[in-house]
C-alpha cells in the first residue's frame, strides 16, 4: 500500500510538473534594426499570424527604425491594430529610434515600452515616404492626413493625441523618459527581463476583448528572418540597390563591347534583376534613371563617334545627377548615402573611361591581319623580275608587282595588294 501511495504521489508530482511547464507564458520576439520596407512588414505581419498559430502569449518587436515608406508602415499598424494576441513594441537597444514611421508603429502597440538611452519622434510626413515635391496645398493636406490618421491610433491605444500631432506637424521628438511622461509610451524598461517584469499584469483590448499580460516566469523565443527575407531585405537597402543597378549596367555594358567574355554579362544581368526588384520597393524617381540609362547611351556613342571626350564628360554629369535624384525622398534611410556614391560613381566612372579608352585604341591600332596587316611588311626578292616575280613576305612567297625592275636579293616593302598581288617597293639599306 506505501507502495503504490508512493507512486501515486510521484506521479502528482510529475505532472504537475508538466502542467505548470505548460502554463507559463511564452513571447515571441523579433528585431526590426533599419528602414521599414516591404520586406519588414512581411516579417512582422508574418510572426503575428505565427504567433497566433502557436497561440503564444504575445509578440515583442524590438524596434530600431530611421523611417521609411509610408505603405509599408500603414501595413505593420494595421497588422498590430487588427491583431489576435497583444503586440509589443521595444525601442531598444540603448541608442536605438523610433523616428519617422517608427513613431506610428509604436504607437500602435498594445505596449510600448522603450530604453533609456533611445528616443522618438520626428514623423513628419515628407518623412513617412510621400515624397518632397508637390505644392504647398497638397504638403498640407499630406500633412492634415497623416495628421488624423496617428491622432486617430493614440486615442485607440490611449496614448497622447496632442503629442503625437506635434511630432506629425512640427517634427517633434523626445527622449524615452519624456515619452513615459507625455503618456506616449507605457513604460521605460533597461532590458526585456525588466520589460516582462512590468508588463506583468498590464490590462489591454485585443481585439473587442479585455485581456490580462501575464509575464511571470514567461518563455522567450527568438524568431529570426528567414534567408529570403534577409536577402530581401539587404536589397531593399536603397544603398545596396544602387550599387547592383550600377553593377548590372556596367556588366551588359562591358559583355555588349566585349562580346563572348560571357560571365561579365551573367553577373550583370542577375544584378539588373535584383535591382528592379529593389526599386519597386523605394520612392523612385524615374528622371534618376533616365539620365542614368542616358549616361550609359552617351558612353556607347564615345566609341562610335568621335567627340574629343564631349560625350564621355556628358556621360559623367549625367550619371553624377542620375545618382543624386534616383530616389524621390528626403528621408536619410531612403536614399543613397553619399559616402557610398561618391566613391562608386569614381570606380564605375573610371571603369567605363577605362572600357573608351581601350576600345579606342583597338580602332586605330595598325591591323595586324589580312590585307590591312601585309601593308608595310618586309621582304626580300627571290629572283630577278622587271615587273611581276617571286617575293618573300612574313614567311610566305607572294607573286609581286614593282613599278621598277628587281634584283635577287633585295630588300623591299608592301604598298598595296592587288587580289593575290602584292605590289612592292625596293628598300633602301637607310630604310630597313
Amino acid at each position: 500500500m506505501r507502495k503504490i501511495l508512493f507512486f501515486v504521489a510521484l506521479a502528482s508530482v510529475f505532472f504537475a510538473g508538466i502542467l505548470g511547464a505548460s502554463e507559463r507564458p511564452v513571447f515571441n520576439v523579433i528585431s526590426v534594426n533599419g528602414a521599414i520596407t516591404p520586406p519588414v512588414a512581411e516579417y512582422i505581419l508574418q510572426n503575428i499570424k505565427e504567433a497566433e498559430r502557436e497561440k503564444v502569449s504575445g509578440l515583442i518587436i524590438l524596434l530600431d527604425t530611421p523611417g521609411g515608406l509610408d505603405a509599408s508602415m500603414r501595413d505593420i499598424a494595421k497588422g498590430i491594430l487588427n491583431a489576435p494576441l497583444p503586440v509589443v513594441v521595444y525601442v531598444h537597444p540603448a541608442g536605438a529610434r523610433a523616428a519617422s514611421a517608427g513613431v506610428i508603429i509604436t504607437i500602435a502597440a498594445h505596449v510600448a515600452a522603450m530604453t533609456p538611452g533611445t528616443n522618438i519622434g520626428a514623423a513628419h510626413p515628407v518623412a513617412l515616404g510621400f515624397g518632397g515635391g508637390g505644392d504647398k496645398t497638397m504638403k498640407q493636406k499630406l500633412e492634415n492626413d497623416a495628421a488624423a490618421y496617428v491622432r486617430g491610433i493614440a486615442k485607440k491605444r490611449h496614448r497622447s493625441e496632442e503629442w503625437v500631432e506635434r511630432a506629425v506637424r512640427t517634427s517633434e521628438s523626445i527622449t524615452a523618459e519624456e515619452a513615459q511622461k507625455k503618456g506616449v509610451v507605457d513604460f521605460v524598461a533597461v532590458d526585456l527581463p525588466d520589460l516582462l517584469k512590468k508588463m506583468d499584469g498590464m490590462k489591454v483590448v485585443v481585439g473587442e476583448t479585455k485581456h490580462v499580460i501575464k509575464t511571470t516566469d514567461a518563455l522567450i523565443q527568438e524568431k529570426k528572418m528567414g534567408a529570403r527575407q534577409r536577402i530581401l531585405s539587404v536589397i531593399s537597402d536603397p544603398n545596396i540597390a544602387y550599387i547592383l543597378l550600377l553593377l548590372g549596367l556596367a556588366g551588359l555594358y562591358f559583355e555588349f563591347s566585349h562580346p563572348g567574355i560571357i560571365l561579365p554579362g551573367v553577373v550583370g544581368a542577375i544584378s539588373l534583376i535584383l535591382a528592379f526588384f529593389a526599386l519597386q520597393t523605394l520612392p523612385l524617381n524615374y528622371a534618376g534613371i533616365l539620365l542614368i540609362l542616358l549616361a550609359i547611351a552617351l558612353f556607347i556613342a564615345e566609341m562610335k563617334v568621335i567627340s574629343h571626350g564631349i560625350l564621355t564628360v556628358g556621360g559623367v554629369v549625367s550619371l553624377a545627377i542620375g545618382s543624386l535624384i534616383l530616389f524621390d525622398s528626403p528621408d536619410p534611410a531612403l536614399r543613397v548615402s553619399l559616402d557610398v556614391m561618391i566613391p562608386f560613381l569614381l570606380v564605375i566612372t573610371l571603369f567605363f573611361v577605362g572600357v573608351i579608352v581601350l576600345v579606342v585604341k583597338a580602332q586605330v591600332r595598325k591591323k595586324q591581319t589580312g590585307k590591312e596587316g601585309m601593308i608595310g611588311l618586309k621582304g626580300v626578292v627571290m629572283d630577278d623580275f622587271a615587273r611581276e616575280g617571286k617575293v618573300f613576305v612574313h614567311g610566305e612567297y607572294w607573286n609581286a608587282t614593282s613599278a621598277k625592275p628587281l634584283k635577287k636579293g633585295a630588300h623591299v616593302r608592301v604598298v598595296g595588294i592587288d587580289g593575290l598581288k602584292l605590289r612592292v617597293e625596293e628598300v633602301s639599306p637607310e630604310q630597313e
